[in-house]
């Protein structure tokens, strides 16, 4: 008599069919590490590259310059999704990725043997912002072609388990970067790394490319994009069906402000904000932040596949808000308990002698100068400037107009001076013992030169950097998976790229270069976290009232 039910793949069949996903995984994977680690290597050396590239400059231009560089990489992301999107959706998704491996396994490498400034001028910074935009536009192609061949090969229900996996290739090719960092900077040691040890990660990239391109040649095109173009459905105008068409533009929207806005300064406030905050707010020497930063992560990664899982349980939707609006409710409290762990003198200090700039906000000037010929010496000026060089955090109070700022340190009084009506002898030398002045008033007070490193809570360091990085986990862990869930096949590519990029290259990009110059503005060391704060609720209340759930979507039907 014959039964019916159904049919159960032998266990052969299944072992072989485990084995090839875990292929595609690994290798989707181990591309992407790389494309990131060439990616983060220039965030994380912004401060040699700022001495480098941009010496023509004051310091906190160079710096402002130099995060703006970085941010050029992500400005051109959309403009790569768009380009690259369309060819995954014409051409397939493993040939395209390809290609952008490539391009940013060479644009990186060229990085590290381009001259600086001192050797060729201006054209040194030119050539870098352009090696930076090739990056952006090759990294823009990347993600969307990885996290939707991963997806299409994955069975339904573990879509989440297995895009996560992806997911975790930004971190790791962040920890990647600073570990090599780490140990060229500590081999060479500290003077020959600025000097010239720091291309050294730029030039390695290459082997990484050339291993990386080869395991990409092993795999296989997707088969739900092999399905479309055999049943004849694929897209013949990506970009028309995926942005000319309301109802889709909708959902490129609701992805972009309901769901990757709030991501993405999530995403890059644990990571990069975290590691600029340490360094240029807290003072803490650069090879001890490295450290914390890449302990949270190892700490943190596995959670990005822990929450992918999770959402093939519970869905996508809930985590990803649950980590935007807790983000947005703990970044305050998280960053001023990092002070309190990292630099505890710098805590003490501004909480028994904090420190007011007296000024007549007319002679108060926002200190970016775009071509380094604009000198800033107003008495507030020169007051604002000290401070945020010493990474002192500051209150601002008006003052009579025409009058001379003060500087006031608790209960101490140091006026500065006109430098805008002195000869540059006269300048030089009234500059000179005025720092002198008004760095001997703060030590006394009590504000550290630099951070103590043996006086640093390390285990409460790491446990506040490890919270951030679960935070960035639960946002970006289960996204890959809703992105993709959200469009159709025959224009997934291009419309899940564009919002991702969007994202993450205007809002998470632009970042560390907008809360700087909000902390500059204002002296206030916490300000620029109004930033991810707002970024993060936004996305929040949009994507709780307007998302639907996608982790039950079939995404070949």
């Amino acid at each position: 008599m014959a039964t019916t039910g159904t049919y159960s793949a032998p266990a052969t069949e299944e072992h072989e069919v485990d084995r090839k996903d875990g292929l595609v995984i690994a290798a989707s994977s181990v591309g992407t590490v790389f494309e990131w680690y060439d990616f983060y290597l220039y965030g994380s050396l912004a401060s040699f590259i700022t001495h480098h590239f941009f010496s023509g400059v004051n310091e906190t231009t160079g710096y402002i310059f130099a995060l703006l560089a970085f941010a050029a990489g992500f400005a051109v992301r959309p403009f790569g999704a768009l380009v690259f999107g369309r060819l995954g959706d014409l051409w397939g998704r493993k040939n395209t990725f390809l290609v952008t491996m490539v391009l940013m396994g060479l644009s990186t490498f060229v990085v590290g043997l381009l001259p600086s400034y001192e050797q060729i001028g201006v054209l040194a910074p030119v050539a870098l912002v352009f090696m930076r935009l090739v990056q952006g536009l090759a990294l823009g192609g990347e993600y969307g072609g990885a996290a939707t061949y991963v997806a299409e090969h994955a069975p339904h229900g573990k879509r989440g388990f297995y895009t996560s996996w992806i997911q975790t290739t930004a971190t790791v090719g962040l920890l990647l970067s600073l570990v090599v960092i780490l140990i060229t900077r500590t081999q060479l040691g500290e003077d020959a790394f600025k000097s010239w040890g720091w291309r050294l990660p730029f030039l390695v990239s290459i082997v990484l490319l050339a291993a990386s391109v080869w395991i990409r040649l092993q795999l296989n095109e997707s088969p739900a994009f092999q399905r479309m173009i055999a049943e004849g459905k694929g897209s013949k105008q990506p970009l028309a069906d995926a942005f000319g068409k309301a109802a889709n533009l909708k959902l490129v929207v609701l992805a972009l402000v309901g769901l990757t806005a709030g991501q993405a300064v999530v995403w890059y406030t644990g990571q990069f904000y975290a590691l600029f905050f340490l360094e240029k707010m807290l003072k803490l020497d650069g090879t001890m932040a490295y450290g914390l930063i890449a302990g949270s992560l190892l700490i943190g990664t596995p959670f990005f596949v822990v929450f992918g899982w999770l959402s093939d349980k519970i869905g996508r939707k809930p985590i990803i808000m649950a980590g935007c609006l807790i983000a947005a409710l703990t970044y305050f409290p998280l960053f001023k308990t990092l002070t309190t762990a990292v630099n505890p003198a710098l805590a003490a200090a501004t909480a028994s002698s904090p420190v007011t700039v007296v000024a007549d906000p007319a002679s108060c000037s926002f200190q970016f100068d775009p071509v380094g010929k604009t000198v800033f010496n107003t008495s507030c000026d020169l007051a604002k400037s000290y401070l945020a060089k010493a990474g002192v955090t500051y209150v601002n109070r008006p003052a009579p107009a025409g009058s001379v700022a003060q500087v006031q340190i608790g209960t101490t009084v140091i006026p500065s001076f006109a430098g805008d009506k002195m000869d540059k002898t006269a300048f030089t030398a009234r500059n000179k013992a005025w720092e002198a002045e008004v760095g001997g008033a703060l030590k006394q007070a009590g504000y550290p030169a630099k951070a103590d490193t043996a006086k640093v809570n390390v285990p409460l360091a790491i446990g506040v950097l490890t919270a951030l990085v679960i935070l960035v986990t639960m946002v970006y862990g289960p996204i890959a998976a809703m992105l993709v869930e959200m469009f159709p096949t025959n224009i997934r590519y291009t419309s899940m790229s564009l919002p991702y990029h969007i994202g993450n290259g205007w809002f998470g990009g632009f970042l560390p270069t907008t809360a700087f110059a909000m902390v500059a503005a204002t002296g206030d060391i916490y300000y620029g976290l109004w930033y991810p704060v707002v970024v993060a609720a936004i996305t929040a209340v949009v994507g709780i009232l307007f998302l639907r759930e996608t982790k039950d979507v079939d995404i070949e039907a």
